[in-house]
């Protein structure tokens, strides 16, 4: 779109200027007196300053609008983004409350796990040394 409104200038400029020189250049050599001659600049002077003026009117006109949806597409942008990045905090806050529940489980099975395997630690520790004091007992007893 832009290209073809540079064309579109590019095209505009190119015909006023060659129409100011064609106009300037057949007043020049028409055989006319100077009071005429200077009101025929006059009055193409005044059409081209017309001309142009309405041409920035327009081009203003199409800048505003550029603009407008400029700002209409960064917003909806803004806004996609600003629910993306929030659909996606709250997958985040999901995923850590399951991966805490998670592991609040398993660390407490395996507390259970441990603690049982230390109260048989313990209790086969007790036996080992029951025995070893029995043993030690038997030969030290005299028979």
């Amino acid at each position: 779109m832009s290209q073809e409104n540079g064309y579109v200038k590019g095209l505009f400029i190119g015909l006023l200027t060659g129409g100011a020189i064609g106009a300037v250049v057949a007043l020049l050599y028409a055989p006319k007196s100077g009071k005429e001659l200077r009101q025929d600049i006059k009055i193409k002077t005044d059409e081209y300053y017309d001309e142009t003026e309405k041409f920035i009117a327009d081009a203003k006109v199409k800048a505003k609008d550029l603009m407008n949806d400029g700002k209409k597409r960064s917003e909806q942008i803004i806004a996609n983004a600003k629910s993306k990045s929030e659909e996606l905090l709250k997958n985040a806050e999901r995923i850590f409350t399951e991966a805490k529940s998670k592991t609040g489980s398993i660390v407490s099975s395996g507390k259970e796990v441990v603690d049982g395997e230390t109260s048989k630690l313990k209790t086969a520790f007790k036996a080992g040394v029951d025995a070893y004091k029995e043993t030690k007992n038997q030969h030290n007893e005299p028979v």
